[in-house]
């Protein structure tokens, strides 16, 4: 799903890793929950490997929890944070059925379920009319999720801390990417993360939803090299 990134990103020199969190893409995993702390310390463990001591860290969706975790676990790691659909409380407790309910659905019926969140939640309609291709992709990317992963997945945001409070002592430079159409987060979400985060930006991308980045990726792509080019560090 960062593709455009990687290659865009790449040719103006920078060096990225985009990471399959635990139980998805690649990354196999049989438990019943892969929790956000499990998955920060994964990253921490590819950044080790791959000799990175600091670096921006990028999350979107549940990516953005992960990431949360990271900077609470290592915030010595963090030269600063992009955070892309996010949202800070814990779940309530609607959320965690909602969560246990999808991850049964994953285990009994497969993903063909999840196809349908694509039109009502995850993509602006400029893309569901104007962009088929990228809705194919998401498609493709979905169904070919192992629903054991997704399960995980799903148990481990049900499980995640609430990042409210921590907020405020977020001290690293913070760009903040919503799309105006997204389904999963509401403006309010982007906006108290954008209050509570002293050094942080709040840029709404239209015609884009929770997929902002593989929706509108060159308008995406700009607003992330100039967030990267004001850096100091």
């Amino acid at each position: 799903m960062w593709d455009e990134q990687i290659e865009f990103l790449g040719a103006q020199g920078y060096r990225l890793l985009a990471p399959d969190l635990l139980g998805l893409g690649e990354n196999k995993f049989v438990g019943e929950t892969a929790t956000m702390d499990e998955m920060a310390r994964d990253v921490a463990a590819l950044m080790d490997a791959a000799k990175i001591d600091r670096a921006v860290i990028c999350g979107l969706s549940m990516g953005c929890y992960v990431a949360f975790e990271f900077v609470h676990l290592f915030p010595d790691r963090v030269a600063a944070l992009i955070l892309c659909g996010a949202r800070a409380p814990g779940p309530d407790e609607a959320e965690k059925r909602s969560r246990e309910e999808q991850a049964q659905r994953a285990l009994n019926e497969g993903m063909d379920f999840a196809v349908e969140s694509i039109s009502s939640k995850l993509l602006a309609r400029q893309t569901l009319a104007c962009k088929p291709d990228v809705v194919t992709r998401v498609r493709k990317m979905v169904l070919s999720t192992d629903p054991r992963g997704a399960a995980a997945a799903q148990r481990g945001m049900a499980a995640r801390r609430d990042y409210s409070d921590e907020l405020a002592n977020i001290s690293v430079s913070t760009l903040i990417v919503a799309g105006r159409e997204d389904g999963v987060r509401t403006p309010e979400d982007a906006e108290f993360i954008h209050r509570q985060i002293r050094a942080s930006q709040l840029v709404t991308m239209d015609d884009a939803g929770h997929l902002m980045n593989m929706e509108q990726p060159e308008k995406f792509n700009e607003v992330v090299v100039e967030f990267l080019k004001e850096l100091k560090y």
